[in-house]
C-alpha cells in the first residue's frame, strides 16, 4: 500500500496550503489522485488528477505537474480548488464555521477513467476557526451577526463583513479573518432571524449601530474598524464609509458604487437605487441568467443620484475587481471610484484587477464558483471566471486584504496608489 502524507500532518486552517505527497509506489507508477468531501447538507463535491511518480517512486504535488484530470499542470492544491458539486451549480459554502470540512483523498493505481485498485487513503480535517478563535453570537439591540475574536488579551483591529443579496448570516471569512488577529464580526442585514426579510426594509442606521456596537467593545481596537463587503455587500459599505463615523479602511470585493437594488434611507435623506430593467439579462449558451447588463450607467442622467458620495470617506480603499465578473461591471465601477476621488482632491484607491477572475472572489483554495443557485431568485445565474485565474485571484487577494487592513488599522500613513 501506499501511503499519503500530508504538511502540516495536524489541524489544518482552511486557508492554509497542505502539501500532498505519496510515497511506496513503484518508480515512474502512473496513478489518479482523487479528493471529495461533503458540506453540511450532504451534497457532494469530488475533483481528480493523473499523476506519474518520480524515479524513487514519490510523488510531490508541489512538485509535479497534473496530466490531466480536473486541472492540469503544477497545481499544489488544486484537488481543492477544483472540487466540483455532483449537484449542478450547487454552492459551496461552509453553514457551521465550528466544525472542520473532511476531505477525502485517494490513491489509485493506473490513470482514470482505468484507475484500478485503490492504493491509499488519508482523512484531511481543515478547520475554520484556527486553535484559541472564539465565536460570539451577537443580538446586541437590532444588530444580528457573529464576532470572531483572535486568541490573547487584545484588543484587535476590528472589522465588519458583510456578503451579498443572498441574505442570511455567512461566518467562514470572518472566521478565517479572526485566525489572523482581526476581532470580525460577520454581520447579518436581512432574511436572518428578525432582521428584514427584504433590502426594501433596510436602513443605514442598522449598519450604524453595528459600528458602534464594535467601536464599544472592549476587545476591539478603536477609534476605528474597516468594512469588507462583497457585492451587494460592498455597496452597503461605501454607504457606511461616506456617512457614518469611525471607518478608516474599506475593501470592496466585485462591488458596485451606486447604491443597487432598493433605496436606503438615512435619517432625513434617501440614496435612490441605480436604475435597472430586469428584462435586459441574457442566457448563455449553458442556459445560464447573466445579469450584468441590467444595470443602468450610474454616469448618466438621473442615475448619477444614486452614486455614493464615497469621497466623504475619512480612510482609504481597496477595490478587488475579477475582470471576468458576470454580475457586475466591477472594473468598470472601480474606474469611476478613482476618477470620482481625484477629482474631489481624494487619493486614488488602490485597485487590484484579476484576470480570468468571476465574481465570487472567495478565501483561499475554496472551489471555484462559476455558476450558482441564487439564494432569492432560485434560479442558476453565471458568475463567471476560469478556475486556474481565479484560484490564484483568491490566494493573493485574501494577502492583500489583510495587509491592507493590518496597514490602515494600526495608525499606520496610508500610502495608495491605483493599480488599475
Amino acid at each position: 500500500m501506499a501511503t499519503v502524507s500530508l504538511e502540516p500532518a495536524g489541524r489544518c486552517a482552511w486557508d492554509e496550503p497542505v502539501r500532498i505527497s505519496v510515497r511506496g509506489l513503484a518508480p515512474g507508477q502512473p496513478v489518479t489522485l482523487r479528493a471529495s468531501l461533503r458540506d453540511e447538507r450532504g451534497a457532494l463535491f469530488r475533483a481528480h488528477a493523473r499523476y506519474r511518480a518520480d524515479d524513487r517512486g514519490l510523488l510531490d504535488l508541489a512538485r509535479a505537474p497534473a496530466l490531466g484530470g480536473s486541472f492540469v499542470g503544477l497545481e499544489p492544491m488544486g484537488l481543492l480548488w477544483a472540487l466540483e458539486p455532483e449537484t449542478p451549480f450547487w454552492r459551496f459554502v461552509k453553514r457551521d464555521v465550528q466544525t472542520p470540512f473532511a476531505v477525502e483523498l485517494e490513491v489509485l493505481d493506473g490513470h482514470e477513467p482505468d484507475a484500478g485498485r485503490l492504493l491509499g487513503r488519508a482523512l484531511h480535517a481543515r478547520h475554520f476557526l484556527r486553535p484559541g478563535v472564539r465565536r460570539v453570537p451577537v443580538r446586541a439591540g437590532r444588530v444580528r451577526g457573529t464576532l470572531f475574536l483572535p486568541p490573547g488579551a487584545g484588543p484587535f483591529p476590528g472589522i465588519i463583513d458583510l456578503y451579498g443579496s443572498g441574505g442570511g448570516l455567512c461566518e467562514y471569512r470572518a472566521s478565517l479573518l479572526a485566525g489572523h488577529g482581526f476581532a470580525a464580526l460577520a454581520l447579518a442585514y436581512f432574511r436572518f432571524e428578525d432582521l428584514p426579510e427584504y433590502l426594501d426594509d433596510l436602513q443605514l442606521e442598522y449598519f450604524e449601530e453595528a459600528v458602534n456596537f464594535m467601536l464599544q467593545h472592549p476587545k476591539v481596537k478603536g477609534p476605528n474598524v474597516g468594512l469588507l463587503g462583497f457585492s451587494k455587500g460592498g455597496d452597503l459599505c461605501l454607504s457606511m464609509a461616506s456617512f457614518l463615523k469611525g471607518i478608516t479602511a474599506t475593501v470592496l470585493i466585485n462591488s458596485c458604487v451606486a447604491n443597487t437594488v432598493a433605496p436606503l434611507p438615512y435619517k432625513d435623506m434617501i440614496i435612490p437605487s441605480l436604475g435597472s430593467d430586469p428584462k435586459r439579462y441574457t442566457i448563455n449558451e449553458s442556459g445560464l441568467l447573466n445579469f450584468m447588463g441590467i444595470w443602468e450607467n450610474p454616469l448618466e442622467g438621473s442615475n448619477q443620484k444614486s452614486i455614493i458620495p464615497f469621497e466623504r470617506a475619512q480612510g482609504p480603499f481597496l477595490f478587488i475587481v475579477g475582470m471576468d465578473d458576470n454580475n457586475w461591471k466591477s472594473s468598470f465601477y472601480a474606474q469611476i471610484a478613482s476618477e470620482r476621488l481625484q477629482a474631489n482632491g481624494k487619493d486614488r484607491p488602490e485597485i487590484i484587477c484579476y484576470k480570468g477572475t468571476g465574481h465570487c472572489i472567495e478565501p483561499p483554495y475554496f472551489p471555484v464558483c462559476r455558476a450558482s443557485v441564487h439564494a432569492v431568485l432560485g434560479q442558476p445565474i453565471c458568475h463567471g471566471g476560469e478556475p486556474e485565474f481565479q484560484s490564484r485571484a483568491q490566494v493573493d487577494a485574501w494577502q492583500r486584504i489583510q495587509t491592507f487592513f493590518h496597514k490602515h488599522l494600526n495608525g499606520q500613513k496610508p500610502v495608495q496608489s491605483s493599480k488599475l
